[in-house]
């Protein structure tokens, strides 16, 4: 089968488009045939060796598939031959066929498309996760989301409105203010004057709940505008630089910072994930949510859409199909 191989850490141009021998579903694992293959930021992070884990090589990334149940290994129950799912894995996913974990995958309500499924894993996943779990957001409160227009800040914007809270998107352009609009944010907003668009915006009272996956200067304005038992979620570091925190500023705001590691989570905690997934499948199926597409490239493609993911150059969701 087709696959992408990265055989050493090291630029995402080094990745190569080849041939792996087909998997086979062990213990407790389902055999899917790829449609789509999410991209994530954190694929070309772990490519590079700059990831939290380092998988021995050679390896294929990926780590979110959406495809039909072509075999089913020894003691799954709830899936068989034929039925569409949804996974998240590891690793692996950017390859025609994958063999994942029946613990890690959900059956697909019908008609749903394939990569609006991937998005549903890992970007949906995380921003609910986020502000379910970790921030326990709550109508009426203000919610600001940076990198709005990505596929981890839409899900926030849109899993935002569904609870109930006053969204603000930040974006770094016009198209991707416009885009966060689109999504539901009640305002949109740049990163040059944050702070006191922020508290322009709150008047004068902060944010309840902040949604970073930028880091930097964007952390930075975000640990001087959060409201008075407000929570900082901090999600990742697209902005390239891991900020360090003024601890004083917590202690005289009295507000609280947050790690979210959906990841972790996922592992640590399987039934309240469980749950989470059904619930987000729900609201697809109510059209509550909906993920932005951005587009559909082949499998070979997979270097030069990363290297537009972590230059912060897309909008949406991106898929690599087989």
């Amino acid at each position: 089968m087709k696959a992408i191989i990265c055989k050493a850490f090291g630029p995402l141009d080094d990745l190569e488009y080849g041939d792996l021998p087909e998997p086979e579903p062990g213990k407790g694992q389902i055999l899917i045939a790829v449609e789509a293959a999410g991209v994530n930021y954190p694929d070309g992070l772990l490519v590079q060796g700059l990831y939290q884990m380092k998988p021995e090589t050679p390896f294929t990334p990926g780590m979110e598939v959406a495809g039909t149940v072509e075999a089913v290994g020894e003691g799954v129950t709830g899936f068989k031959i034929g039925d569409r799912v949804a996974g998240k894995g590891g690793l692996g996913c950017y390859a025609e066929k994958v063999a994942m974990p029946a613990s890690q995958c959900f059956v697909m309500p019908d008609g749903m498309d394939s990569a609006d499924a991937c998005a549903l894993m890992v970007a949906y996943g995380t921003s609910h996760h986020a502000l379910k779990q970790r921030a326990n957001l709550q109508q009426n409160e203000t919610l600001v989301v940076f990198g709005a227009s990505g596929a981890t800040g839409i899900a926030a914007v849109q899993i935002g409105k569904v609870v109930g809270a006053r969204v603000i998107g930040v974006a770094s352009s016009e198209e991707k203010r416009r885009l966060a609009k689109e999504a539901g944010a009640d305002e949109v907003i740049g990163y040059d004057n944050l702070k006191d668009d922020v508290k322009q915006l709150t008047g004068g009272k902060g944010a309840d709940v902040c949604y970073d996956v930028v880091g930097g200067d964007a952390f930075h304005a975000a640990s001087r505008f959060m409201g008075r038992n407000g929570r900082l979620l901090v999600i990742g570091f697209a902005g390239g630089e891991i900020p360090k925190l003024p601890v004083n500023l917590t202690l005289v705001k009295e507000y609280s910072v947050v790690g979210v590691f959906w990841g972790n989570f996922t592992m640590h905690e399987p039934e309240v994930y469980a749950d989470n997934m059904k619930e987000l499948f729900g609201w697809y199926a109510e059209g509550k949510v909906k993920p932005l597409i951005e587009g559909r490239y082949p499998l070979s493609d997979a270097a030069k859409v990363l290297e537009r993911v972590l230059g912060r150059g897309a909008t949406g969701k991106i898929v690599l199909v087989p």
